[in-house]
């Protein structure tokens, strides 16, 4: 995703609000099945695998 530019809001900015390095991908979908508490948790945890896997196909993440 080099040269290009995310706008973020509502949960996606949750989601990489927490790629900082300290969290893991269990804390990140932990802390927001908290936030989301209303949601289904297995469509939460499915949304966010899905979301960080899309991201880092953009290349705009980056596992380690």
């Amino acid at each position: 995703m080099p040269e290009r530019a995310l706008r973020l809001n509502g949960p996606s900015l949750e989601i990489v609000q927490r790629c900082d390095g300290q969290h893991t991908v269990q804390q990140i979908i932990t802390e927001l099945l908290q936030i989301y508490s209303q949601a289904d948790p297995k469509k939460v945890e499915t949304d966010i695998l899905g979301y960080l896997q899309l991201l880092n196909d953009q290349r705009a993440l980056d596992f380690e």
